[in-house]
């Protein structure tokens, strides 16, 4: 049953009443004096979270999602610094990509481990 939020008309208090949908959405207290309802914006999260342990749950939270590409690369990464954060900073399952990586590319490092700096003898240049 949903919760309905009623504000007193003179002291301005706040109040949550679960009523019906079917109900009159009226609350009167002791004493008669009639609150008046409060209107809010929905708060509905249909993704809800995302164990960040699990590829599937990934997968089936994200299916039907209409976002880009980008969007997508940006929760999955967010879900990697989750990852890391409680495994000491490292991320298990990216250490794991990157390691099959290297040896489907016979012994070459993925690009995003790769040094981000350019440099001969007249400049140098840091990507990071």
């Amino acid at each position: 049953m949903p919760i309905y939020i009623y504000e007193h008309p003179e002291t301005g208090e706040h109040i949550e009443v679960i009523q019906s949908m079917n109900e009159e959405h009226i609350y009167k207290d002791e004493a008669g004096v009639q609150w008046k309802r409060v209107f809010l914006s929905s708060e509905l999260n249909t993704t809800g979270n995302i164990d960040p342990w699990n590829k599937n749950d990934f997968m089936n939270k994200t299916a039907g999602d209409s976002g880009s590409v980008g969007d997508l690369m940006d929760r999955s990464k967010d879900l990697s610094e989750i990852r890391a954060q409680q495994n000491g900073g490292v991320d298990p399952v990216q250490q794991k990509y990157f390691e099959d990586y290297k040896k489907r590319r016979g012994g070459k490092t993925h690009p995003s481990q790769k040094k981000k700096t350019i440099e001969n003898k007249n400049f140098k240049i840091d990507l990071d």
